[in-house]
């Protein structure tokens, strides 16, 4: 099992400052004892259509030089909208998106079924203009499935001929339970179509659940992440400040536990991916620096 980073962390998005280079990124993350780094395509890191021939080999040439792995590029797709023409575009980005992965060397791409995207505020990220905007009230929730499921086998089928395999997140909406990834896949039935489960996306934290959670994807698990915030105490990095997790702390230890026992080797990639608030205050990279050293510490521990 490997311990990577991805970029969203330095996207620009979250603390007061700007986004860093991915060559910066690749640099930073060997240093701090990752493994590897899963690129967001989008700006400001991997837009493909920013990225020609030439742009792609000098990524892959970057990470090699740093010694860092690229095992994923992660998708910001929205696959539910009941409008042809909005579906049409998305399913154009993922294919585009399953063309950079292959270009710059990643084996997975990661997709959401629906993502409501964000907003920017004053140059801080923030996703409550997007909840708000997502629901059309005439669209029924099996219907909104259906068209998810319609796109997933379309862009899988392409994913199959570019030789990339595609990791669904157990991430709302549409998919509200873990076991509701498993059955899209399943219904998508392609070879292409694997499972990215997160830990903190849990609906329970108990260690049953997530074993269990574990154990039921088994090895449809190609990829996952880890978040949250840290603090040292006593010398030891502890989860300080969590999100989702049923309102409890993720069960890391658990998670990872059930991992091993199914044999997993693929990565945990630590996501920053909320504002960077102390005493609802904006933080700098600083902070975030802080948070991506700590968590790769924490997690290299608990994976040995």
């Amino acid at each position: 099992m490997k311990v990577g980073l991805y970029t969203i962390s330095f996207a620009g998005v979250w603390y007061d400052g700007p986004g860093l280079a991915l060559d910066e990124i690749f640099k930073r993350a060997k240093d701090m004892g990752f493994d590897g780094v899963e690129i967001g395509a989008r700006r400001p890191h991997a837009s493909p259509m920013d990225l020609d021939e030439k742009a792609r080999a000098r990524i892959r040439e970057q990470a090699a030089k740093a010694g860092i792995e690229i095992p994923a590029v992660a998708s910001y797709n929205n696959f539910a909208s009941p409008v042809l023409e909005q579906r049409e575009n998305e399913v154009l980005t993922v294919r585009e998106q399953i063309k950079l992965a292959r270009d710059l060397g990643a084996p997975v791409l990661r997709l959401f079924a629906a993502w409501r995207g964000i907003t920017l505020r004053n140059g801080q990220g923030t996703y409550e203009m997007c909840r708000d905007l997502y629901g059309t009230p005439d669209v029924l929730g099996i219907e909104r499935w259906q068209l998810v499921r319609e796109s997933l086998r379309e862009v899988a089928d392409f994913a199959a001929e570019q030789g990339v395999t595609l990791a669904l997140q157990n991430h709302e909406p549409i998919i509200d339970r873990y076991w509701h990834m498993l059955e899209l896949i399943r219904e998508v039935d392609s070879p292409a179509l694997k499972a990215c489960l997160d830990a903190p996306l849990l609906k329970e934290q108990d260690e049953e659940y997530v074993a269990k959670a574990v154990r039921e994807t088994g090895d449809l698990q190609v990829h996952s992440h880890y978040g949250g915030e840290w603090e040292e105490k006593d010398g030891e990095v502890v989860l300080s400040r969590w999100y989702y997790s049923a309102g409890r702390p993720t069960n890391y230890p658990a998670f990872v536990k059930a991992l091993k026992d199914i044999g997993y080797t693929g990565y945990l990639c630590y996501e920053f991916c909320h504002p960077a608030l102390v005493d609802h205050t904006l933080q700098g990279i600083d902070f975030i620096l802080k948070q991506v050293s700590m968590a790769a510490r924490y997690m290299r521990k608990l994976v040995a």
